[in-house]
């Protein structure tokens, strides 16, 4: 796609002898943290310990974190929660959460959902708060995209189809009546699936879709992240963000936008905002608020953690969601067959937006609907939400209170199980 050249073979080189020539210098802050917490607790000394532990904890790290979901209640009964993988392929594991019961078995009828995860740059637990929310009412299964540096180049190339076909290969494995929840970037693909999946009259449509924060129509309220896309052409991102797996990873040769430029992105976007947490962080250390500097220690070993995205996949999907909007223009092919949304039919479509959204502007999650005309106006339903940002529609007391209770009722009205 277009002529190589720019960064590529060079950006991700860079970057890995930056982060070899400082990793010994984050390994003896951590180190040092450890130290001075062995001296005299004063606050002196607990200030440079903060210092040094943030430090430590500033690098971006390039493996999944653990979900560790926290025990979940159902049956009205605290449950630990396992995770474990019921399908893999190289490029993504298809998880499902499970709360133990022992040889108990569960009474609280909890519809099946497959929450489909972002691919940009940062890993599927960043959802863990959107699963374990869901959890007590749900049957959850996640999509766990895995990193691409860590996929060998023989395993193939991975596109914005590979990522529809993968979508409609979880939904044949869980089967019928599961509902399907796209957050953010996925908005798109889980409309193609599901449009795929009922052309062909697939037995494992879902009965329910819904979007969250998710660009449909990119074209609506843009935000910087549109205008970004929309300012250079398709060339100008190869050249500027693609670069290659350097030899010592499993994925070596391969063509990627790596994780670490995702992240340098997000964080340019409120430079502000992130120094000031960091500032709490050093505070909260430094008077003993564990609880505060453990809620900002969680999110950015987190937000930290990042993967790598084969460069078809991103590519493809800045080419055709958001300069050429062709799902919205109805000229969306996928695998070389025009994409027709007025065929779904019997899937209900809930979408949901935040109104203070700086990466998805409203208007383009909800454009769905005006797409998808076969499907009957009983069973369409918005919900815009004040109050929150893009990461708040999914995480967050406003998610946990406020807009899962609108998914589980609009699911629970949808499943099968209840309605067939």
């Amino acid at each position: 796609m277009g002529a190589r050249g720019g960064v590529d073979g060079v950006l991700y080189e860079l970057y890995q002898v930056q982060r070899d020539v400082t990793a010994p210098w984050s390994a003896l802050a951590g180190l040092s943290s450890r130290w001075l917490d062995l001296l005299p607790d004063v606050p002196s000394v607990r200030f440079a310990s903060a210092l040094n532990q943030m430090v430590a904890r500033s690098r971006p790290t390039h493996t999944r974190p653990a979900f560790a979901i926290p025990p979940v209640t159902v049956d009205g009964r605290p449950r630990p929660v396992r995770d474990e993988t019921v399908m893999m392929t190289p490029f993504a594991s298809l998880v499902h959460f499970v709360p133990e019961t022992g040889d108990e078995p569960l009474r609280t009828v909890r519809p099946r959902v497959l929450v489909v995860a972002a691919l940009a740059g940062h890993f599927s637990s960043l959802l863990r708060s959107t699963v374990a929310t869901l959890l007590p009412h749900h049957d959850v299964f996640l999509t766990d995209w895995h990193n691409a540096r860590d996929v060998p180049l023989d395993e193939g190339p991975f596109g914005l189809d590979d990522y529809v076909d993968h979508l409609v290969a979880f939904l044949e494995r869980l089967g019928p009546n599961t509902h399907v929840l796209a957050v953010c970037q996925p908005c798109p693909a889980a409309l193609v699936a599901t449009a795929v999946m009922a052309e062909g009259g697939h037995p494992a449509v879902p009965p329910s879709l819904t979007l969250m924060a998710g660009p449909v129509d990119a074209r609506v309220s843009p935000t910087a992240v549109n205008r970004l896309a929309t300012e250079y052409p398709l060339e100008w991102f190869e050249r500027n963000v693609i670069t290659t797996v350097p030899w010592r990873y499993r994925g070596r040769g391969r063509r990627v936008y790596p994780g670490f430029l995702q992240l340098a992105g997000f964080l340019s976007m409120n430079v502000g905002r992130h120094v000031d947490r960091h500032l709490d962080l050093v505070h909260a250390l430094t008077v003993g608020d564990r609880a505060t500097a453990a809620t900002i220690t969680d999110f950015y070993d987190e937000y930290n953690a990042v993967l790598d995205v084969t460069a078809d996949f991103y590519l493809e999907t800045v080419d055709r969601v958001f300069q050429r909007f062709l799902l919205a223009d109805g000229h969306y092919d996928h695998r070389g067959r025009r994409v027709d949304l007025a065929a779904i039919g019997t899937t209900a479509l809930l979408t949901v937006e935040a109104a203070r959204d700086d990466i998805c502007g409203i208007g383009q999650t909800m454009a769905a609907h005006d797409l998808c005309i076969g499907i009957p106006p009983a069973r369409h339903r918005h919900h815009l939400q004040a109050g929150v940002g893009h990461y708040g529609v999914f995480s967050g007391s406003v998610w946990e209170q406020t807009i899962s209770p609108v998914v589980r009722k609009f699911v629970m009205a949808n499943d099968a199980a209840r309605v067939g």
